[in-house]
Order: structure tokens, then sequence, then C-alpha cells
């Protein structure tokens, strides 16, 4: 029987496998069928998601079958076995992980899961660029894919409990087991109902091996919620009658340029934080920034952007145009000051000072300078770690994206406002309603029933809406999140990556504990432990650590890229360090399955990998993102 022809979607279309499993193929997208298999593929081409359907006995078995099924001949060595939550009606979920080579410019995994006696098999063949790209039609195919007959679970209609001692006492004992569990030193969290404060307070330590115990009043780098705050500066000057949603950038900031003109002339204020103006990620041109970098390098960045997308034809992430949103802010009030000094003032002035946010700052040095967080991140051997602060010092250059500093009881009282329409504790009217409905407004589609609006994320999925907005940087991860329909809000701060998991666990567990919802949140954090100690198990087996001498030995001692700048090699008895000028990291190697060999700057919470190769007969190291590639040549 002949496989049937693809047939290429015009709109986000559901569909199902042969066993009645549903999903929404995105639009653009091609699909076929095949036997027991149903195969999609990217507009771009070479792209493929395969839904596989199978009579498994078992979960090996079942994954055997799909390969058969879509692509007998795939070659790639199993890299690494990891679990994964059940969730959405399925059961027994494993992540098997595929170690391509770095110029493959691909990531492939597969995933079993079983629902009743069957099991089903999703292949990800992707492209990095197209994942990166199209990251928001994945996230509706992958996360609409359901069991045949499962309903999901909804809150609509229903009213929120009173978070009474008993219900707080739930929280508290979630994030004592999630500490545990998950290694974080410090959690900080807080929760308001119905105006009032009902638990704001800090479970560990600061610093590991010190008393000091982390609260309400810990500071900690809150990274892209600074976002969100950024945005409520810009509705303040947008009550003030300073400049509007829908005013052209370069009327205020004239120096503001993309790479493309056209793209250039189209951006207006609500646009620098939507995520819709087919910007990419261009993070590595401030991450390894030069030292001392000001905002400035934010506008130089956006010079070279070209979009790789249609203008608000889908949703791409990029901090570099969300930092210019904070410097034509401050640029519009304080015209005078350097655009880094004036976006720091027209924060202090128009937000952390009227909503009483005391605590919060953009200043790093202020922020540390006593009750702060101090950053982790597990090593390669899965060791808890400190996280070099200067991992963290490029953010200041783009800071309205990601560089300010707070407390759970300073955001406390931002998330008060925004419950509070506008408004601050006793009444008085702080910002328009208009400018925050204008805010969580739709601008570009995240999923079937979510968005993102100005520097915040909406999701209606639950049956009841969901405002938040996350935030990760080196050894820091934040979520702050409000029910608009039920005046609850929550905040948590952690001071370690593997506090990633919390972001979405403790909303979940918030709306568990609110709606006696199915319990799904204390599984999340236990599979997230487990899968994160075996995938950093697999990896650590395919490091060579010191590094293969002989490939130490062909690296040059110094290489230099005209956009990212210089790494100097220093060679030592039994190994490497690679020093980037801000930050330096002893190196491991890896053999790829294709004969190349990438070598790993080990550094807790960022170890990034560059490709040794020769270009023009000189040695070359390649770093690459999922849209981009940046070459350091050898250099005298």
């Amino acid at each position: 029987m002949q496989p049937a022809a693809a047939q290429r979607l015009s709109a986000d279309t559901p569909s199902k496998t042969a066993a009645g499993h549903t999903f929404i193929a995105p639009a653009g997208w091609s699909l076929r069928e095949n036997g027991n298999a149903v195969i999609l593929e990217a507009p771009e081409g070479g792209s493929w998601i395969a839904l596989v359907d199978t009579q498994a006995k078992d979960a090996e078995a079942a994954l055997a079958e799909a390969w058969a099924a879509y692509r007998p001949d795939a070659k790639w060595p199993l890299r690494s076995t990891t679990p994964t939550q059940n969730k959405n009606g399925w059961q027994d979920q494993r992540t098997y992980t595929y170690q391509t080579s770095p110029n493959e410019l691909r990531s492939v995994t597969a995933r079993t899961m079983r629902h009743g006696d069957q099991w089903t098999v999703r292949i990800y063949d992707v492209a990095n660029a197209v994942a990166g790209k199209r990251e928001a039609e994945l996230a509706l195919l992958l996360d609409q894919f359901l069991p045949k007959g499962y309903v999901r679970e909804t809150f609509a209609g229903r009213k929120a409990h009173k978070l009474d001692a008993a219900r707080v006492a739930e929280l508290e004992a979630f994030i004592t087991r999630a500490q545990q569990t998950l290694s974080v030193p410090g959690i900080s969290i807080g929760v308001v109902q119905d105006g009032e404060v009902v638990f704001a307070g800090g479970f560990g330590v600061r610093e590991l091996g010190k008393p000091a115990r982390v609260d309400a009043d810990t500071t900690y780098l809150i990274a892209s919620n600074t976002k969100s705050l950024t945005t409520l500066m810009l509705g303040k000057l947008v009550d003030e009658g300073k400049l509007s949603w829908e005013t052209p950038v370069t009327t205020l900031l004239p120096e503001f340029k993309l790479g493309d003109p056209d793209a250039t002339s189209k951006v207006q204020v609500k646009h620098l934080l939507c995520a819709c103006t087919g910007l990419p990620r261009h993070d590595l041109e401030w991450l390894l920034g030069p030292a001392g970098a000001t905002p400035a390098l934010a506008l130089t960045i956006l010079s070279r952007m070209q979009p790789t997308s249609k203008f608000g034809e889908m949703y791409q992430y990029s901090n570099p145009i969300a930092a210019a949103a904070g410097l034509v802010g401050g640029h519009v009030a304080f015209p005078k000051l350097e655009l880094g000094a004036a976006y720091d003032q027209v924060m202090a002035t128009r937000v952390f000072g009227p909503l009483g946010m005391t605590r919060t700052t953009l200043d790093f040095k202020v922020a540390m300078r006593d009750n702060y967080a101090r950053p982790y991140a597990f090593d390669v051997d899965g060791k808890i770690a400190r996280v070099a602060m200067a991992l963290n010092d490029p953010i200041r250059a783009v800071r309205p994206a990601g560089g300010a500093w707070s407390t759970v009881r300073d955001l406390l009282k931002y998330v008060q406002m925004e419950l509070a329409k506008g408004a601050l504790p006793g009444g008085k009217r702080y910002v328009s309603e208009a400018v925050l409905a204008a805010r969580q407004a739709p601008q570009v589609k995240t999923g079937k029933d979510s968005w993102y609006g100005m520097g915040l994320d909406v999701d209606t999925s639950s049956g009841t809406p969901m405002v938040f907005h996350g935030g990760r940087m080196r050894g820091y991860r934040s979520n702050m999140v409000w029910l608009p329909e039920h005046g609850v809000g929550a905040v948590i701060l952690t001071n370690a990556d593997s506090g990633n998991v919390l972001m979405d666990a403790f909303p979940r567990k918030l709306l568990e504990v609110l709606f006696d919802g199915r319990p799904e949140a204390d599984d999340a954090v236990v599979v997230s432990a487990k899968a994160s100690q075996e995938w950093i198990a697999a990896s650590r087996k395919l490091l060579t650590i010191p590094p293969d001498q002989g490939e130490v030995e062909k690296l040059a001692s110094r290489y230099r890229s005209d956009v990212l700048g210089e790494i100097r090699v220093t060679k030592t008895g039994d190994g490497a360090t690679f020093d980037f000028g801000t930050w330096k990291a002893p190196i491991a190697s890896r053999k790829n399955p294709d004969g190349t060999i990438t070598f790993i700057a080990m550094a807790p919470s960022w170890s990034p990998e560059f490709v040794a190769s020769a270009q023009a007969g000189r040695r070359t190291l390649k770093i690459r993102d999922a849209q981009h590639e940046y070459v350091f040549t050898e250099s005298d």
C-alpha cells in the first residue's frame, strides 16, 4: 500500500492518529499518513514530527516499531533515556535523546507513552533553526497531543477556596519537599488573596555552608520578570501622554534600527515587547559581549538583526529588542541622560518608588550588599556548585529585558496592583485599567489557549486565565503569576537552575490547592530531578576530562570573532582553559559521531560548546545558537 500524499494545511487543523489520538496540526505544515504513522513536515522542509501508534508489548518494542515506520535507516546513537512526567492522560512516558553531530544542526528525540494497553511513540526530528523559529507551532502540536477520549481538567466556573492555614501549609510542605528533591539552596515564595498577603517567607539558605536563611526580603536576580516591569513603565508614560502604544519607535529614539529597514519602519512601541516582530534570539552577542558593555550594545546588536519570520506572523522571543523597550522609555522621560542611566531613573520614578518596591534595584552592587541569594547549578558531575556572578554580569547591558533584582515582598506589591486593576492599597489610582488591559491583550499566539502580550504571558488552558512571566539567568529561576478572576497571585524566587521546574510546578500546585485539582505538581518535581541527574550522567560519559591532549595541542593560543570578541586558550599540563575576558573555565572535549571535536567550557550553569574546524587555512572555533553561527578564527 502506497503512503498517502502529503497535504499542506492552510489553517491549524484538528487531526487524529490511526488509533484516534488527537492533535492539532499547525498551519503551513504538511501532513501525510503511512500506515500506523502520521508524519508532519515543517514548511521549510527537512524537519519532521512522527506520531506512531503501535501494537508493541512494551516501550522498547514500541520504539523499534516506530523507527521502522518513520525512518528505518536512522543510525543516530542513543545519548540518554530519561523519565517524563505522566500528564494529559499519558502514562509511563520516557524520552530518548539521540546523539547528533553539531554540524547536522538538528535535534532528534523520541518519546514513548502508553494509554490503556496501547503504546504510542512521538519522534522529533527537527532542524535547530526550525525549532527556534517555530517554537509556538511545535508547542501547539506537542502540547495538544491527547489520548483518544481524554478530557482535560478545567476549573472554569469554579470558585477558588479560601487559602486558610491548612491550605497554606500544603503549599509550604510542597516547597519544602521540592527544595530537598531538587537540591535548591534557597527558595522564597509569597501568596496574596483578595488584597491580603497570606504567606511571604523563605525556605533554605542564601549561601551553602552558611546559616543565613532566605526570607521574603532576600534579593534574587529576577531575569525576564523585568520585562513585565519595563512594560508597566511604558504604560505609565502612555498615561502621562508622553507616548502611545502605536508611536513609531524611530520618532522616539532616532538611533533605533534593525538590520532590515522595512522592519525598522514598522516597529511601534507595543512591538518592542510583543515577541512578534520576527526577530529571533540573539543572546550570544550580549552573553559573550565585552566587559563593561553599556546598554548601547543592545542597539548595536539590533542594527545587525534580521527577521526570520514575517512581522506579526509567529512568536519569537528576543532579548535585544525587549531591552530597547526600556531604553526608549528612559530616553523619552530623561532625554539628557545616558540610555542606561535614563532607564534606571525612569524605573525608579515610575515603578519601584510608587509601588513601594524598596529593595528592588538594577544595581548589582546594591542588590548584593547584604541579604541576597547566591546562585547555584549542577556541575558536569551532577554536584551542586556555586555559579560565578561574572556569568550574569552581561545582562546589565540589556537590563530592561532581564537585569532587575527583587524580593518576594516587593514583587507581591506589584502583583497586588495588577490584581487591583491599577489601584494601590487604600484605593489611590496608580495606572489606568486601559494600560493594564493593553499589556495583557494578545499580540501573538503561543499555543491553542495561550498568547504573549507586552511582556506578559496569558494562559487560559485551565479554564481560568493565568497571567504570568518567568525569569531565567545563571543560577536563578523565578516566576510571578496571578489569577484575575479569583484575586489570587503568587511569586516564587529560587537560587539554582534546578528550580526551573518550579516555575510551572508551583503555579500548578497553587491551582491544585485552590480548586482541588488533580495532583500533578509533586510528580513533576520528582520526575524532573530524576531526569536531570540521568541526563547529566549520560552527558558526562561523552566527555573527556581532562580533554584529549592530542586535540588540545591542535588549538591556537588565541581566537577572535568580529562580533563576539576574543578567546584566549591557556594550555596546562593535562588540560586547557578558555578565557573569554570577563570569565574563564576549564575545558572538556567530546568526539562527535561524524568525527569532529567539540570543546566545552565547563562552568556551572552555562557550558558553551565550540566545534573545532578550519577555514581558509586557519584554525577556527564555531559556536551556534538555534538560528546563527559565529566563527572565532585564530589570530596572531
